[in-house]
Formats: structure tokens, C-alpha cells, sequence
């Protein structure tokens, strides 16, 4: 294997069932683990659920039911919903699994034996939906005079004994990290989010509860439970092993987060980390929100979405293409049915399915096989290069989390490939010059393999099926085949027949509820 690529999500609050927006964070995270592989990593990916907390205690409290089997059947839902949109991750992690509490007591006691944690009394505002504690200068006043959070949730006076984290030790050696690994926090906007934070001050971070016991025991003080966040973050180490495993995935390449959490990751959890000694992650990114035609979905608004609702719609590879190709990646972005339908028959429906459908149909019913020779000329090079350096864009973007802008980029392969097409007209050449009709199909063959393989990581199955259709060995997929022009002169060799395809792509309508 090669070198280790560790990708997380934040993992879920599984109070409620699953949105769009746990949705897009899975399968952004999914494409960027996919790619990772085709580029020979040893990745390992992880998502799952969060389901410690007051919150799980009050909702299993209104529902009637014990709060253990609340946290089983919620994150059922998630793990589903994972399951219906082929996210393919290594492990789906319950912070109610045993290894879990180990990892989250060793690293407690890390930061303690470094003399970070101390006992007091904690008085101050804390917002339960948010699971977090607010200084009087952050809250604003609503329109009924009450105190609400940065994040417009509301906020109680809480007053009880508590653990305390020295994090305002950590304000000086934070920003000086910041400064020295200024990719660590990412878009620049959040990181600049994040600067004026820190440099604003730090006050020392109250980390147990004592009110409610559904949490993970504090080691060797009775009646307390870690803080949520404290056991939330700390799911990324153990899913490598820590505190007895090798941990070769650690540290985390990438933490990819919902920009509404990322000061969690950006400043409590590398300063838990400094404290306990453990190397910090490399990249926290902070997505956008995915908004419903640009309203934010609520339940007060009757316009929260299923997405498992949506991948029946319209497809679990027309989803995961249109939320990757329309949102740029790090901000907001905005779905409809008549949005994705239009891009979706525009761009997977109309040109990339109707390039390889109109080709692999046309071999099938002319050929019966791949042609092994032909008349080559400018223009077949001209457009297989054209496809490299779409397939080269795709994957430079990636590596730099672009995503939006690496499909854009292999977009423009396919539109060179269906101008080709229509130039060339392959039709018309059988009955006039079949070996320069040979030619034709050789050359988009190979191109409709290249741009199949460039785009597996967001539509896994469709790319696949087209690859499958091609005879494209499932272990010669990898970016290293990208640049294998041996290919087609081995595929010719073992006869290479092409049956009449199915189509990949079928075009969309517009569900009769959402016109």
C-alpha cells in the first residue's frame, strides 16, 4: 500500500434523522477518499455518529424511551443513509463503542498528568442544542430580550461543579501553529474566522457535566461526564487505534467539517491534542451549508428533505454529481429538483452517457468489437490530449480540495469529445471510409475510458458500469491507468467484444410533488 491518507467527517448528532447536509459532507468526503485511493493511497475514512449529550438525554426523555436505544436507532438512520449513497468508509464509528470510552479516558488523562486540568465551579451561559459554553460578549439579545448563541440558539444560566482545560494556555502556541501550517484551517475565510477568535483571548474551557450521567465517565472523579466535545473529537484517534494501536493513519490528513463547528476543531481540539502530546491534524475544512432554493432548511419551514427521498428521485450518482459539481467547495450552495435535473441531463445525461451510449452502441452494432486498426489523423491526438489535460485538471483541483472546479474541468474533456463525435461523424465514414471510422471509435474509446476512470470518485457506480461496458479491468482503474496507452492495443489482443449497452445516464424529470 502507500503512504496513509486518513480522512474524517465531523460524525453526526443523531437526535434527528439525517439531512442534505449530513448528506453532502459524506459524499464530499467520499469522492476525495476515492480519489485518494485511485492515486495509490492506504486511506482509511471515517464517519459515524455523536451520541453523547444533553440533548440525547431530553429527547429520549420527550419520546419516552431510554436514551441507549435512542442512540442505537438514530444512528441506524445514519449509517443507512451512508450505505444508500455508496460512501465507502472504513468505519463507522459510535462514540457509544467500547474502544471509544478507552481512547477518550487516555487522553483525559494525558491532559491531566500535563497538569492541564483542574476542579471548579462553572457559572456561565450554555446552549444546549449547540452543546457549548458562550463568554456574555459572544450572545445577542432576541426579539423577546433572550439571550441567544452566535449561532441564534438559545442559552441558560448553568452553575455546577466542573473539570476545567487550561485553554487559555494554548492562545499563544495555537495562533504560533496557525502561522507556521497556515493550511491547517481552511477556506482562508474561516481561518481568518478563527485568528480573531484566538487572538480575541481564551478562557479556560469547562470539559464535564455532573447533571446528566449519558456520557463517558471522567477517570477517577464519580458524578462527572466528559464534556460532549471533548468525547466527540476524540473519535478521530480512536479510529486508529489510539492509545494502544499503531496509529500509522495518524495524524488526520483532513478533517472535513460543516463550517458551524469549526472552531471545535480549530482550537479545542488541537490545543487537547498539545496537551496530551499527539501530533496535530493536518487540514480542517470547513464546508458550507447546502441550502434549499438558498432558503436554510428548518422544520419550522416544511422544507427539510430527506436525502435518501432525493437519491430515489433522482439517483444516487445524479445527487452525488450535482451537489460536488454546483457547490463550491468551502461555501454555500443552494439544490432544487429543477436545478438538478437541468444540470444533470445537461452534463451526465445528455454529454458524457450519450457520448459512451452513442459510441459503444454504434461499435456493437457495426463491429461487434473494439477495431484494431485505422486510419489516425491530427485531429485523434488533438483530442486525446485534450482529455489528458482534462483528466490532469480534475486531479490537480482534487489534490487541492476543488472540487467543483476539477469537474469543470473534466466537463470540458467531454464537450471536446462530443464536438469530435459530431465532426467526425462516424456514421457517415462506414459507408465512405471505414478505416478512418476505425479510427474514430479507437480514439473515443480511449478517451471515454480516461474520463471514465478521472470521474469515478464522484459517480462510482455510473463511471464503473461505462468502465465495465468497456472491459476496463476493475483493478485498472487507478489514476496510473489514466496514462497507460498499452490499454486498447491489450484489449484488442484478447478480442475485445462490445455488447449493445445499457444506458448509464437516463435522462431526468422533474418528480410530479416537486413541480
Amino acid at each position: 500500500m502507500g503512504d496513509p491518507f486518513y480522512i474524517t467527517t465531523a460524525i453526526s448528532y443523531p437526535n434527528g434523522r439525517p439531512h442534505i447536509g449530513h448528506a453532502y459532507e459524506a459524499i464530499a468526503a467520499d469522492a476525495i477518499a476515492r480519489f485518494q485511493r485511485q492515486a495509490g493511497r492506504d486511506v482509511r475514512f471515517q464517519t459515524g455518529t455523536d451520541e453523547h449529550g444533553l440533548k440525547m438525554v431530553q429527547t429520549a426523555r420527550d419520546r419516552g424511551v431510554p436514551v441507549a436505544d435512542l442512540a442505537t436507532e438514530m444512528s441506524s438512520h445514519f449509517k443507512a443513509m451512508c450505505d444508500s449513497l455508496n460512501i465507502s468508509y472504513n468505519r463507522f464509528i459510535r462514540t457509544t463503542d467500547a474502544d471509544h470510552y478507552a481512547a477518550s479516558q487516555a487522553i483525559w488523562r494525558a491532559m491531566e498528568a500535563a497538569g492541564d486540568l483542574y476542579l471548579d465551579r462553572y457559572e456561565g451561559w450554555y446552549s444546549v442544542r449547540d452543546e457549548a459554553f458562550y463568554d456574555e460578549k459572544e450572545l445577542t439579545e432576541g426579539e423577546g430580550g433572550e439571550k441567544l448563541s452566535p449561532q441564534g440558539t438559545p442559552v441558560t444560566w448553568t452553575a455546577e461543579e466542573t473539570w476545567f482545560f487550561r485553554l487559555s494556555k494554548y492562545q499563544q502556541p495555537l495562533l504560533d501553529f496557525y502561522a507556521s501550517n497556515p493550511d491547517f484551517i481552511r477556506p482562508e475565510s474561516r481561518r481568518n474566522e478563527v485568528m480573531r477568535f484566538v487572538e480575541g483571548g481564551l478562557s479556560d474551557l469547562s470539559i464535564s457535566r455532573t447533571s446528566f450521567d449519558w456520557g463517558v465517565p471522567v477517570p477517577d472523579s464519580p458524578g462527572h461526564v466528559m464534556y460532549v466535545w471533548v468525547d466527540a473529537l476524540t473519535n478521530y484517534l480512536t479510529g486508529v487505534g489510539y492509545p494502544d494501536g499503531d496509529m500509522k493513519h495518524w495524524p488526520a490528513d483532513l478533517h472535513l467539517i460543516g463550517k458551524d463547528i469549526v472552531r471545535f476543531h480549530a482550537v479545542y481540539w488541537p490545543a487537547f491534542l498539545m496537551s496530551a502530546g499527539i501530533a496535530l491534524p493536518k487540514t480542517v475544512f470547513g464546508h458550507g451549508f447546502v441550502l434549499h432554493r438558498g432558503e436554510k432548511m428548518s422544520k419550522s419551514l416544511g422544507n427539510v428533505i430527506d436525502p435518501g427521498d432525493l437519491a430515489n428521485a433522482f439517483g444516487v450518482d445524479a445527487l452525488r454529481y450535482f451537489l460536488l459539481r454546483e457547490v463550491s467547495f468551502g461555501q454555500d450552495g443552494s439544490y432544487s429538483a429543477e436545478a438538478i435535473v437541468a444540470r444533470v441531463n445537461a452534463e451526465l445525461a445528455n454529454s458524457f452517457g450519450n457520448l459512451a451510449q452513442r459510441t459503444l452502441s454504434f461499435i456493437a452494432k457495426n463491429l461487434g468489437s473494439l477495431p484494431a486498426d485505422g486510419r489516425a489523423e491530427e485531429a485523434d491526438g488533438i483530442l486525446i490530449e485534450e482529455v489528458i489535460v482534462a483528466a490532469a485538471g480534475l486531479k490537480a483541483a482534487f489534490g487541492d480540495l476543488m472540487l467543483s472546479q476539477g469537474i469543470e474541468a473534466w466537463m470540458r474533456g467531454v464537450f471536446a469529445c462530443n464536438q469530435y463525435i459530431d465532426a467526425q461523424a462516424p456514421w457517415a465514414l462506414r459507408k465512405t471510409d471505414p478505416e478512418r471510422m476505425n479510427a474514430v471509435l479507437r480514439t473515443l474509446v480511449r478517451a471515454i475510458r480516461i474520463l471514465a476512470i478521472a470521474i469515478m470518485p464522484v459517480i462510482p457506480a455510473g463511471a464503473s458500469a461505462i468502465l465495465d461496458q468497456l472491459g476496463v479491468a476493475a483493478d485498472d482503474r487507478d489514476h496510473a491507468a489514466i496514462d497507460d496507452d498499452g490499454w486498447y492495443a491489450r484489449r484488442v489482443a484478447e478480442g475485445a467484444p462490445v455488447a449493445a449497452p445499457s444506458p448509464v445516464f437516463p435522462r431526468l424529470e422533474i418528480p410530479a410533488e416537486a413541480a
